[in-house]
């Protein structure tokens, strides 16, 4: 045999066994049901008030949504609250969460007037704030309140829920300006990353497909085209589901490092014009705001990727003399996913607000204390 034709054979049967193992991998992914993990797209309903909501999924891995809607008597009991769209509901993202407002459209009971003898503290903040996917008494707002209200301080404290879901500057501002009505002692701001003002050019930047809290991505609705045909190629998906993730995973996250640098510099020097002008009204008011940073919960077994956008922020906020303590290190090296609401919900579940809360509180005593004592 020459050389020539026995490197052809050795070329020949190193291309069949990449064929077989190929097709050995695709019979093996197909006996296994492989697909890419996909859930149907989370709900919202609420009533035309917007009195009552309800926060659905279609599964319920923990266990803890405790509102079935596959229930007939549950279900009566939301309809005759006046909830929309129960019936596509119940079919397909049956497992729900509720939420009530009140008049001022606040996620706790009506407010009274501040009782001099109580320090009334106001929560604002977005969706990690209101508590998207959780139970009232288990968003972080009320854990504080019970938190803080023990011992010889039992009834010296009102913590007061006011997030609002999808909240960013200017409107986070214009919240601010709200709930001075209440007269707080101590404003909170659950601060997240992609709160920032944000340019029209640099907004356009983000395809909303994960923003590591909504991975939306792996959201489908009725009448999508399905993800994967039955004679579709499993390994193929499988590649392009693996590489599909790491890009749109790298391009998020440089979209939220670019919000606090160059490529959003206006918006940046925006939000920090409304973080001062908020600090310098609760210091005139004789009270103080206290900024807590919410981490994204992404990268918490390694290096967490946003540690030098939350030192850009940290920075400015010494510099500027507001209060502000970061909840990375009450979460940092916990399993990510055991801290998220849904596979597909990132936003905090209620042990990442439980540990908030634990962390907060003693910040939030010092704080209160200090403004006590500095009346200006």
């Amino acid at each position: 045999m020459s050389p020539v034709s026995g490197l052809g054979a050795r070329l020949a049967l190193a291309a069949t066994s990449i064929v077989l193992t190929l097709v050995l991998v695709e019979g093996g992914l197909r006996v296994a049901g492989y697909a890419p993990e996909s859930f149907a797209h989370t709900n919202r309903i609420a009533n035309r008030g917007r009195a009552v909501l309800l926060d659905c999924y279609p599964t319920n891995p923990r266990g803890y949504f405790d509102v079935d809607l596959r229930d007939p008597a549950t279900l009566d009991r939301y309809r005759a609250l006046g909830l929309a769209r129960l019936d596509e509901a119940a079919r397909v993202t049956p497992f729900a969460v509720e939420r009530r407002f009140n008049s001022r459209q606040f996620r706790s009971a009506e407010i009274g007037p501040h009782r001099p003898s109580v320090l009334r503290v106001a929560v604002i903040g977005d969706s990690f704030t209101e508590g998207m996917g959780v139970k009232e008494e288990d968003a972080y707002p009320r854990v504080l309140h019970r938190l803080l209200n023990t011992g010889s301080d039992t009834g010296r404290w009102e913590v007061l829920n006011c997030g609002r879901r999808g909240y960013d500057f200017p409107a986070l501002f214009d919240l601010f300006e709200t709930v001075l009505a209440l007269e707080p002692d101590v404003v909170i701001y659950g601060m997240v990353l992609n709160d920032a003002v944000k340019t029209d050019a640099f907004q356009a930047r983000q395809a909303y497909l994960n923003d590591w809290i909504l991975d939306r991505g792996r959201m489908f609705r009725e009448d999508d085209e399905p993800r994967l045909s039955p004679w579709g190629s499993r390994l193929v998906a499988l590649v392009r589901d693996r590489v599909g993730s790491v890009r749109i995973g790298r391009d998020t996250t440089q979209w939220y490092r670019d919000m606090y640098g160059e490529p959003n510099r206006a918006g940046w020097e925006r939000t920090q014009g409304y973080l001062r002008e908020m600090n310098q009204t609760m210091q005139g008011r004789g009270g103080a705001l206290l900024i807590v940073s919410w981490p994204l919960l992404v990268g918490f077994e390694g290096r967490y990727p946003f540690a030098d956008v939350e030192e850009t922020i940290g920075r400015f906020l010494i510099g500027a003399g507001i209060p502000h303590h970061r909840l990375l290190g009450a979460l940092y090296g916990r399993p990510e996913a055991t801290l998220w609401v849904h596979p597909v919900d990132h936003h905090p579940n209620e042990i990442a607000h439980r540990l908030a809360a634990e962390a907060i509180a003693p910040v939030l005593r010092d704080v209160a204390a200090r403004s006590r004592a500095d009346p200006r």
